[in-house]
């Protein structure tokens, strides 16, 4: 038997390995893992053995598309088939730690918790992914509100298509000029009556725009990390001896606004919004006050405003709150309270700015024109009489409640 020289099968060997190198399909594309556990799968199958495991934010290279399935190559060199919803774009990842560095800063709109388990997505849409997940019980900062549809949103590709090469062609002039083309048709001197429907003009306007929506709340939680989850899957943590006073409304935000002593007793002043109905565009239509009667020791109203449309954030600031509501004109300001010790008074209105940031990880257009479409026309101003009458029902309240 005839022993081959080392230096030759060295030489074979890495002849093999160059040649297993180069059978590697080229890059064709760049994404990176969504969820915060990404199976990647032998095959386009769900059900087909997983070939690796990869992690939210790592980078993976796009060698070939199927449809909606894409296979990828982690940096360690492994492969598998993937659904492309699941992967997101350097640009939609660039944008996502903007957001979350700027929702460090937006303010508090209260604490809440979950009675389960509670998955945090990377913009307002049950098609986007999942990177994190809140536990049961776990406290968490409520900052934002949006009314979102259902359907998912439009998205880059992760696969840009190549451009198509630009082919000239020879112009062939022809030797017989062709005919002049016809005169079209007049349309019928009804065409208007035949283009409506049997449905009144209010009823077709209703069907055009009835679409599936959801309610979203964006959270921060303890670690610093943000995201949007459900709101019908969020609870806020404001104390039950207040909480029952909600009259079957949702309350959006809550907050202290100071303190009051009842004996050995320390009870805290209450702010907190309030909405009647869900899939709203505005965060409240209502807000309110509760004090500790040192009389009847129980939590009664010091002041309350109903039938308004609000927007978040709202502010703790000297020398009490704000809120930022629509005027009569339709425009938003913001209402200025003083709180002296047990006392509400307002303090005066300024401009209502934009909060600290408005930047979404994705492109949030279609979600702002289906708000819009939802909010429907503004209602006319209201009334002075209904305004005296607004103003005497809360005076009456307050009294009641002494």
């Amino acid at each position: 038997m005839r022993v081959l020289p080392i230096s030759i099968v060295c030489l074979a060997l890495l002849l093999i390995g160059c040649k297993s190198q180069g059978d590697h399909a080229p890059v064709i594309g760049i994404a990176y893992a969504g969820p915060a556990t990404l199976v990647l799968r032998q095959d386009i199958n769900p059900a087909s053995a997983p070939s690796a495991t990869v992690h939210h934010g790592d980078r993976l290279d796009i060698v070939q598309q199927r449809r909606r399935f894409v296979k990828v190559r982690t940096a360690k060199g492994q492969e598998g088939w993937i659904e492309d919803r699941l992967l997101l774009t350097p640009d939609e990842v660039a944008r996502l730690k903007r957001f979350n560095q700027n929702a460090l800063t937006m303010p508090s709109q209260g604490v809440a918790t979950t009675y389960d388990a509670l998955n945090i997505h990377t913009e307002p849409s049950r098609y986007s992914p999942s990177f994190i997940q809140v536990k049961e019980g776990e406290k968490f900062d409520l900052i934002a509100h949006e009314a979102a549809p259902r359907k998912a949103p439009p998205r880059k590709p992760l696969i840009v298509p190549a451009p198509k090469p630009v082919v000239e062609k020879k112009s062939k002039e022809p030797k017989v000029p062709p005919p002049p083309a016809p005169a079209p048709p007049k349309p019928p001197e009804d065409w208007m009556a035949l283009s409506k429907t049997n449905l009144p003009e209010e009823a077709e306007k209703q069907v055009k725009e009835a679409e599936p929506m959801d309610d979203w709340s964006l959270i921060r939680t303890a670690s610093g990390q943000s995201g949007w989850v459900l709101t019908r899957r969020v609870f806020m943590a404001i104390p039950d001896e207040v909480a029952q006073y909600a009259e079957g409304r949702r309350i959006t935000s809550y907050f202290s606004l100071g303190e009051t002593r009842d004996g050995d007793q320390v009870k805290k002043i209450w702010l907190w919004t309030t909405i009647e109905q869900s899939l709203q565009p505005n965060d409240f239509d209502s807000y309110r006050v509760f004090v500790w009667s040192l009389r009847h020791h129980r939590y009664e109203t010091a002041y309350i405003q109903r039938r308004v449309r609000g927007y978040f954030p709202v502010l703790i600031e000297p020398p009490g709150f704000s809120v930022c509501v629509d005027n009569s004109k339709g425009e938003r300001t913001r209402r200025i309270y003083s709180v002296v010790g047990v006392t509400i008074r307002p303090a005066g209105e300024k401009p209502c700015k934009a909060p600290p940031t408005s930047e979404k990880p994705v492109d949030s257009t279609p979600a702002l024109v289906a708000q819009a479409r939802a909010q429907g026309p503004q209602p006319p101003p209201a009334s002075l009489f209904t305004r005296v009458k607004n103003r005497l029902r809360s005076l009456r309240e307050r009294w009641f409640n002494r």
